[in-house]
């Protein structure tokens, strides 16, 4: 039976690291017979090294995250004895937005985006693993790092694209085209900077940047 420290051997090995895991109901939209789902992320510090090297980034076809992606977490389920799910299948898509909150370590911000109990605002979710068996899980943080935060991600934005109403997209855009937008393009999003989590997670700013590239090329 795989526990939860496989699961973290495993995929430290591949630069990825779960970002949260919970035990699925019905209404959670898993495979059928998935018990525990576990979600990851980039494996931090080192994983825009690791990912710049890979075949994926080198041979200059589109999409080379989510090409890695399916690469790495294939590999990994396969070795796991578990179901590769990803994001980018669909339609219908995955609901991963549900099972990121479902984790107890995932919640929305105040401007709305996901924000995660060690990355911050700058959560990425690269798959999730549907496993056959009950796994026993750490315990989730007790509140949201947002409970106790000034919120400077409020304020962050140079557009206010980003608020409690929710995200102005084609303010965003309109910034990214303009000379004040240079910032946000090369080192990602101002408000997902300004977070505090987000400022001690380290992720390169160059990943930030390719995001970016793919929200606004």
């Amino acid at each position: 039976m795989v526990g939860y420290d496989d699961i973290l051997a495993h995929a430290g090995k591949a630069h990825l690291d779960p970002v949260g895991a919970f035990h699925p109901t019905g209404d959670d939209g898993a495979p059928p017979d998935c018990r525990t789902l576990v979600l990851f992320g980039p494996g931090e510090p080192g994983f825009w090294t690791h990912l710049t090297a890979s075949p994926e980034m080198q041979d200059r076809r589109p999409d080379p995250v989510d090409r890695w992606s399916r690469r790495v977490l294939g590999d990994l389920a396969r070795s796991l004895g578990a179901v590769p799910l990803f994001p980018f299948d669909g339609p219908p898509w995955p609901p991963f937005i549900a099972w990121a909150k479902r984790t107890g370590r995932v919640w929305s911000s105040p401007v709305t985006l996901l924000v995660h109990d060690r990355a911050g605002l700058m959560l990425s979710i690269r798959g999730a693993l549907a496993f056959p068996g009950h796994i026993t899980l750490p315990d989730a943080p007790d509140a949201a790092p947002c409970s106790a935060c000034a919120a400077p991600c409020t304020s962050a934005c140079p557009v206010g694209a980003l608020s409690a109403a929710g995200y102005d997209t084609a303010a965003c855009h309109a910034h990214l085209d303009s000379p004040e937008g240079a910032a946000c393009m090369t080192q990602g999003c101002a408000a997902r900077r300004a977070c505090p989590v987000s400022a001690t997670y380290p992720r390169h700013p160059a990943q930030s940047a390719l995001h970016v590239a793919a929200f606004h090329p």
